[in-house]
């Protein structure tokens, strides 16, 4: 009903932004890959939610829109525990140890686990057939990925880092499902600066409490890294964002979601180009299997166990 009272936006802005979410998301992969190699990953994660978070909480502050309630601050620092901390957290770290392609694929794999939740936890999707076949194959890319006896001639991944990566894939899953039953921000733009904004901090605290601090030295970090963490804030956190939140509110949840599809390409394809990241046999038949299953899950209508209606998560995005 309001989409269809919004005036259609120009074609060049619609594909520009689809653009932004497509490629800059994509490409936050390889931008995290090269920025761990010189600074600690809890570190440069916390730097980069804490700036994007606070940019994001005095705009919204400067348009008018409320502070969030105790309540809700208290439910966005929960949520930053599971986003930020180990979803983020995790990523940083394993992408010290697997190739960033990987790690793209890996993350693709939430919807996946958001789906076993639904119909473990909160019973809201029934498990059919085809749903069914689809997470099998789902967890077959990742048993294809992970793998150290069919690694296609492959070098094999990281166990640990590997590990860290379904781990973050699950907290974010679980972030997807408590957020229905937590009391957060009515702005999405504000309810993510302020999951944002809570989870660097905590970052930055994990980041101390690991040492991190310790034996980083700021003048020793090269251009690179730091241009790195610039385009991981500004493009990756902000501008990408604010392309999504535009796109949400002008085309369908269906199109604007594609990108859950094309992000892990993205980073595949310049992992391989830019990253001299491989592209074996072993890569491209697991990112497939995992394609595969995360479009048919997204697109399977919902045969809900009851009848109440389910809201969708408003987290903050990569």
């Amino acid at each position: 009903m309001h989409m269809e009272a919004t005036p259609r936006p120009h074609r060049w802005k619609t594909v520009l932004a689809f653009a932004i979410i497509y490629l800059v998301w994509g490409s936050t992969f390889l931008a995290i890959r090269v920025g761990v190699k010189e600074v600690p990953p809890f570190l440069l994660a916390g730097m980069r939610f804490s700036v994007a978070g606070l940019v994001l909480y005095v705009w919204m502050r400067a348009q008018g829109t409320p502070s969030p309630t105790r309540r809700e601050w208290f439910a966005a620092s929960f949520l930053a525990v599971l986003i930020f901390v180990l979803d983020y957290g995790l990523l940083f770290w394993a992408e010290k140890r697997v190739p960033s392609g990987i790690a793209a694929v890996m993350m693709a794999t939430i919807p996946v686990f958001i789906a076993i939740a639904e119909i473990l936890l909160l019973r809201t999707q029934r498990l059919t057939p085809r749903l069914a076949i689809a997470l099998l194959v789902g967890i077959g890319g990742v048993v294809v990925l992970v793998s150290r006896s069919s690694s296609f001639g492959e070098g094999p991944i990281d166990t640990a880092g590997a590990v860290a990566l379904v781990v973050a894939a699950i907290s974010w899953s679980l972030a997807a499902v408590l957020t229905r039953k937590l009391t957060l921000p009515a702005s999405k733009v504000m309810s993510s600066g302020a999951q944002m904004l809570a989870g660097g901090i905590l970052l930055l605290l994990t980041a101390a409490m690991l040492g991190e601090f310790r034996g980083f030295h700021v003048h020793a970090v090269s251009a690179s890294a730091w241009l790195a963490l610039a385009y991981l804030i500004v493009a990756g956190s902000i501008v990408a964002f604010t392309a999504y939140v535009w796109l949400i509110h002008h085309e369908s949840p269906t199109k604007v979601g594609t990108y859950a599809y094309v992000n892990p390409v993205v980073a595949v394809l310049l992992g391989y180009a830019l990253g001299g990241e491989p592209l074996g046999a072993r890569t491209i038949v697991g990112t497939f299997l995992v394609l595969v299953s995360v479009v048919v899950i997204t697109t399977t209508p919902k045969e809900a166990k009851s009848a109440r209606p389910t809201q969708e998560p408003e987290l903050a995005e990569p």
